[in-house]
């Protein structure tokens, strides 16, 4: 008897136990499934290490798990079981008199394919990837069913066994299940060409490298966001000027305290003020796409560039910190996104979004919306211009911005409102006191 433990599952933590795939008496064989696992980036299933029978279950579904944590009992004593699919071997040719002839080759054991103890891939992705577990995909698979075609009843949106049963007894009965609709929590039933298959080794030298375990987590989500929410980018213009002189003023007593006073502290607190006047953009579309869900709350997620990719850790409740504690925690946030040590929960509950590219350049771009937000704004380089004030051209210096808003929720006449509003607290930053 033995227990068998969660493995290593690389940086995910308290992940939760969505699914079992055996019970008390079974009998499963070395890297068989035991249980589905489900962070808030990526599901994974978790084999067993050894063949045998399963005793007694140490876990449930809703359960937490770590790696270490108990999964179940296994008695692994005795004859390894048999895999449950066989694939039989071919009948002999029956070339001999009938009383001489061979008996019929018994079955032998299929060849199973490992399945490693790693996310094996993001959930919520756009038609290709639905929102279920590995084993409900297989499950699929064998029955031929296209699961962005099934409405999914299990929680989150989450598509069960009983979901893809359904559909087939609906296709045979002549009422294949329809897709949810676009904008309701379900998946989106696009029908794109298939990707290109280019030998690319053809054309002239290359090199394959893998992308990095951030890239292969948010490259769904960022593929969802881009093609489910109907982005618009207004771009304006704010005068720092003021604003960075400022700034500068105040660097000295900052560095005396241990940290550096950065204009994102500024951008922050800017942000807040106009979030209050134009709260439609401290808000969220709720699953039925039907409501709007306004927050009294300001959690503002801040993009960070480390070297695995992008991470936005969010800092919580910055209506009620001054630029000091904004700056003092951006650094403090920052240094844990680029050691690898954010945990998941430093990163949910935003509300609004700052990508900011001043420290490397460029002017305006698209950022893309980080659902289920409404609007992020990206900030780029700035630079001093000429500036006519009614009488002769003079230098001030201008903070490009880019606010990409849904347009479900919010139209242009509204974001240029805000954009107005936030380059005329970035202008005099007192505003923000009013």
């Amino acid at each position: 008897m033995k227990d068998v433990l969660v493995p290593d599952i690389g940086d995910f933590k308290d992940v939760e136990v969505i699914e079992i795939l055996v019970k008390p008496g079974d009998t499963v064989a070395k890297e068989q499934s035991l249980v589905s696992l489900e962070s808030d980036k990526a599901s994974m299933e978790i084999p067993s290490p050894e063949a045998g029978v399963v005793k007694e279950l140490k876990i449930k579904v809703g359960d937490k798990v770590s790696q270490g944590s108990v999964i179940l009992a296994l008695e692994t004593s005795g004859a390894a079981p048999a895999v449950a699919e066989t694939v039989p071997n071919p009948k002999v040719p029956d070339t001999k008199p009938p009383e001489a002839k061979p008996p019929e080759a018994k079955p032998t054991p299929a060849v199973v394919a490992r399945v490693e103890p790693v996310p094996l891939e993001p959930k919520d992705a756009v038609t290709a990837l639905p929102h279920a577990s590995p084993s409900i995909r297989k499950f699929a698979r064998e029955l031929g069913v296209e699961l962005t075609r099934v409405q999914a009843s299990g929680p989150k949106g989450r598509i069960q066994k009983e979901d893809v049963q359904a559909f087939v007894k609906g296709a045979l009965a002549g009422k294949a299940a329809s897709a949810p609709a676009a904008g309701k929590g379900g998946a989106l039933p696009f029908n794109l060409p298939a990707w290109p298959d280019v030998d690319f080794a053809k054309f002239g030298p290359i090199e394959s490298k893998p992308l990095s375990r951030i890239q292969k987590l948010s490259g769904p989500y960022l593929h969802r966001n881009w093609v489910s929410i109907p982005h618009v980018t207004q771009c304006d213009d704010a005068d720092i000027t003021d604003l960075e002189a400022f700034r500068k003023s105040q660097t000295v007593e900052t560095e005396k305290q241990g940290f550096k006073l950065t204009m994102l502290a500024f951008m922050i607190k800017a942000c807040v003020t106009a979030l209050r006047q134009f709260p439609q953009f401290n808000a969220s579309l709720d699953k039925s796409g039907e409501n709007l869900i306004v927050k009294k709350y300001y959690h503002i997620g801040v993009a960070v560039d480390t070297p695995g990719g992008l991470v936005v850790p969010v800092v919580r409740d910055a209506d009620r910190k001054g630029v000091f504690d904004l700056a003092r925690e951006l650094a403090e946030v920052s240094k844990l996104a680029k050691d690898g040590k954010l945990k998941a929960g430093d990163m949910q509950g935003g509300t609004f979004s700052i990508s900011s590219l001043g420290g490397i350049g460029g002017t305006y771009f698209t950022p893309i919306i980080n659902a289920p937000e409404l609007a992020i704004l990206g900030v780029s380089r700035s630079a001093m211009k000429p500036v006519w004030n009614g009488k002769e051209f003079v230098p001030r210096l201008i903070l490009p911005l880019s606010l990409s808003y849904d347009h479900r929720v919010i139209d242009g006449a509204l974001a240029a409102r805000f954009t107005t509003e936030l380059t005329k607290i970035l202008s005099d930053i007192r505003r923000t006191l009013l």
